[in-house]
């Protein structure tokens, strides 16, 4: 009885996930990129340069987000859709990829910063904690959803007695 939804809670996680990937990929990209034209995905060379990798950039965050999206349409046509393990690997997701935007791209590999201002403290910060409160939300509503897996594989012990 359970077992037929359980089989589906890795798939919403993952849809989650990629959606939020992507999501926090376009935003990062249309607002810090192309509206406030902050920085670009690579800063280290040309203006031409840095367009070319917003472009590819951006090719990314749209592939994740159609990926993640086509996943979450087959778990509602297999009604195996659950909006809270959906939302816990979406924020996961989005802060994953932002944590790692903070950390990877602007600090180790010094592809960009977030803007360009003599005092680039405040901006880090905001942007890595941001990140960090959307891991820990969506691993929060991930640790409850995995509870709730583990109550219904007892639930299936039961009924197949």
């Amino acid at each position: 009885m359970f077992s037929d939804f359980n089989k589906y809670l890795s798939r919403n996680l993952w849809s989650g996930f990629l959606f939020g990937i992507g999501l926090a990929a376009f935003i990062d990209e249309t607002v810090f990129h192309q509206l406030l034209r902050w920085h670009h995905f690579y800063d280290r060379s040309t203006t031409d340069v840095g367009l070319i990798s917003d472009g590819l950039f951006h090719a990314f965050s749209w592939f994740a987000t159609i990926w993640g999206l086509f996943m979450l349409a087959d778990l509602r046509r297999k009604q195996g859709f659950w909006f809270k393990r959906w939302w816990g690997g979406m924020l996961v997701g989005s802060g994953g990829f932002q944590l790692y935007d903070g950390i990877i791209q602007h600090k180790l590999m010094r592809i960009h910063q977030i803007r360009y201002v003599e005092n680039i403290l405040p901006y880090d910060l905001i942007w890595n904690i941001i990140a960090a409160i959307m891991i820990l939300v969506g691993s929060i509503l991930l640790f409850q959803t995995k509870n709730h897996e583990k109550k219904s594989k007892g639930m299936d012990a039961i009924y197949e007695r």
